[in-house]
């Protein structure tokens, strides 16, 4: 089965001579074959290089304008895979698009902290970003269709959109084929760095965050619970944020005094990934984390969205002290638009409702359950 990813499109809208396009995303989510799908589809004379390759890792890290003219030969559009393993990577797409202003160039790494590290100060103004997500919902529709892909939603829910995890129907061989993502992939830009050694560390604060979905975390208590100091797990959460196995979400507050700020909330970027963590792949009528699935389901697939729109999103959740709160607050053109996540159809308790609508008017409230997801997620 061939996935239909949605950023193809995007990326080839956005190629254009004298540009160095990013292309950042976790290990095995499908940015290499993104990358020759790009180069199978567009009319310009391109090449591939696997920065992998010492040949051309050596190349790239040159510096040299000669070795790098004859690295890109005649190419008008060039393709650097794993891009954050070249030294000076930044400096050295710099000569290049200075040097060769009639090239396009597209840049993937998984590392994303330390290709953005590379590369940010030396290419400011000549790069465009991107982020390669697992599949979405709305790319499943596409491809199989939309009663289909509706009707396997537990599926998606369970299991996530890992593309080895979506194409594979064998039960069994998900469950191994996401242990061996867990286990071999997901950490391996972080071990690689200098002073962090403790993958059982890194795995035990994961499988914490993945019990506390929907909730807010403390720092204090994770490192309580993990017999380390405050300081090293909010460095381990940082770089987990960074290779994209979680993201962090903050809370909203403009007017009222006891509105809850202090602690963020954390969620995985792949139900499936979070699922393996704490071994369970059970059905929806075995488990007592639903709702935790739908929340973490829905936020993860309307950043996707949000991010094919093309839309600047502040992303928050909203709660009190006194125990109101609202799963997910965007602010985007000046407007607040508000969603509670409900797995079964049903509306915001009244007290909420009207607690947050006195204190910010101008805002909007919805229920997003099974009966209207597919239009929160736009596909």
């Amino acid at each position: 089965m061939k996935i239909h990813r949605s950023l193809l499109s995007e990326l080839r809208n956005t190629i254009m001579p004298g540009k160095v396009i990013v292309l950042y995303g976790p290990r095995q989510v499908g940015k290499t074959t993104l990358a020759l799908e790009l180069l199978n589809s567009t009319p310009l004379r391109s090449r591939f290089i696997n920065a992998d390759e010492l040949l051309y890792r050596e190349a790239l890290a040159s510096q040299s304008r000669q070795t790098l003219g004859e690295l890109l030969g005649d190419a008008e559009l060039l393709v650097i895979d794993e891009a954050q393993r070249v030294p000076d990577i930044g400096l050295n797409l710099k000569i290049l698009v200075d040097s060769f202003p009639n090239a396009a160039i597209l840049a993937t790494g998984s590392a994303s902290f330390d290709l953005a590290n590379k590369i940010s100060e030396p290419l400011t103004g000549r790069k465009l970003t991107f982020n390669l997500y697992p599949v979405s919902y709305c790319e499943l529709r596409e491809t199989l269709g939309a009663l289909e892909t509706r009707a396997q939603l537990e599926r998606w829910l369970v299991w996530g959109g890992y593309p080895a995890i979506v194409t594979t129907d064998n039960l069994s061989m998900r469950q191994r084929l996401l242990g061996e993502l867990v286990g071999s992939y997901l950490y391996r830009d972080i071990l690689e760095l200098d002073n962090v050694r403790q993958a059982d560390k890194i795995t035990a604060l994961l499988r914490l965050l993945a019990f506390q979905i929907g909730k807010e975390v403390s720092l204090a208590e994770l490192a309580t619970n993990l017999a380390m100091n405050r300081q090293t797990v909010e460095r381990y959460l940082d770089l987990l944020e960074k290779v994209f196995v979680i993201f962090k979400v903050g809370g909203f507050s403009r007017n009222l005094r006891k509105e809850v700020t202090k602690n963020s909330r954390y969620y995985f970027y792949d139900n499936g990934v979070r699922n393996s963590l704490i071994q369970n792949f059970n059905s929806l009528a075995l488990r007592n984390d639903v709702g935790q699935l739908w929340e973490n389901y829905l936020l993860v697939e309307r950043r996707k969205s949000n991010q094919i729109a093309g839309r600047s999103v502040n992303a928050y959740f909203w709660r009190t002290y006194d125990q109101k709160e609202i799963d997910s607050i965007e602010e985007h053109g000046g407007h607040l638009y508000g969603y509670e996540f409900k797995w079964q159809p049903g509306e915001i308790r009244r007290a909420v409702r009207s607690e947050f609508l006195q204190a910010y008017p101008n805002s909007s409230l919805m229920t997003i359950s099974q009966a209207n997801f597919e239009h929160f997620l736009e596909c």
